[in-house]
């Protein structure tokens, strides 16, 4: 197999892999199980998830990656060598260039770490783009024209908003609140609420069947299964969604707050487009029931979903790298 360029949308919940002309072939969860007895990675992604909450003590299965940056460089090397082996087969001829998205609030060292790991993890060169603009390309949106385009990225670990034209970023805002967040405020609230321990998985379960951002008119509900903290017994509830709507709306608050400081700081003029074009909105997070009403009821901007949301970001990285020369000026690092 050669495959010369790999682009890796290295997320706080999922890693995505997109290689040019074969699209996204590696969609796995950020996760890495570590044998603590002797620092050895046991397993990476899917296998490794299914271990969260269910390991031994001599086993730990955790994201390297906190809020969309690296936390522990060591092992998301390791996740990144695994990756890019499993994209490109471990008997390769050559090493690929690889393409790696980064928050948009991201600082220099954060960014050399990113370049560092890849790297070190088998790549010829890395080059690191800002996710909203990946997000954008991968959105179709052409961003090189002298039109104001906005995007909301809202991933695992943090929501990127950005205004984007003539291929650079002219506004721009990343806060640390994005579905990891209203996954905690849910099991938080059930745990308030209704004195029961869920998972991490669990409640991720619950924001994506019966979550909404605004009140629904015909409400939904689910039962869930978790920890009575009186008893320490296994107990089982019905939740409906006007709890989880309850749950998050502080999460949502921050993020709506990031919106209208990049909308605050948008010249006129392309405010003007904005308005005219209406917010893309990408991510995984993006497909929470009702968000884009509740932009429009809080912003008066109309958004609307891009299509292939979870993926936007993978795309443009494979976007990117089959045309480096028409995107050179919205990359931002390269070893």
């Amino acid at each position: 197999m050669f495959i010369k360029k790999i682009g890796i949308d290295l997320g706080t919940a999922n890693t995505l892999v997109y290689v040019p002309g074969r699209g996204v072939v590696i969609n796995e969860p950020s996760v890495v199980a570590v044998s603590t007895e002797d620092n050895k990675v046991l397993a990476v992604g899917v296998e490794a998830r299914q271990m969260i909450g269910k390991t031994p003590d001599s086993i730990i299965a955790y994201r390297p990656m906190k809020d969309g940056v690296i936390a522990d460089y060591r092992v998301t090397e390791a996740m990144l060598r695994y990756f890019i082996n499993k994209a490109t087969g471990k008997f390769r001829l050559r090493k690929p260039e690889v393409m790696v998205s980064v928050p948009a609030g991201v600082t220099s060292t954060e960014r050399r770490a990113v370049v560092e790991a890849a790297l070190n993890a088998g790549a010829k060169a890395a080059f690191v783009v800002k996710e909203p603009v990946l997000a954008a390309i991968g959105a179709g949106i052409p961003i090189n024209e002298p039109v104001g385009h906005m995007i909301v990225d809202i991933g695992g670990g943090t929501t990127d908003v950005a205004v984007i034209s003539l291929g650079g970023i002219v506004a721009a805002n990343s806060v640390k609140v994005a579905g990891n967040k209203f996954d905690q405020a849910i099991s938080d609230y059930i745990k308030k609420h209704y004195n029961l321990a869920i998972g991490d998985r669990t409640a991720e379960e619950v924001k994506i069947k019966i979550g909404s951002a605004i009140p629904l008119d015909d409400t939904i509900s689910m039962e869930i299964k978790g920890r009575d903290l009186m008893t320490g017994l296994p107990r089982t509830i019905e939740i409906f969604t006007t709890e989880v709507t309850e749950a998050i709306s502080y999460e949502l608050d921050e993020v709506i707050r990031a919106i209208k400081k990049v909308l605050h700081d948008t010249p006129p003029e392309l405010a003007a487009d904005i308005i005219e074009r209406g917010i893309v909105m990408s991510g995984g997070s993006s497909l929470l029931r009702n968000i884009g009403e509740l932009v429009l009821q809080e912003t008066g901007v109309p958004a609307h979903i891009a299509d292939e949301a979870l993926l936007c970001v993978a795309k443009g990285t494979g976007i990117a790298l089959e045309h480096l020369d028409v995107y050179k000026r919205s990359i931002s690092s390269k070893r």
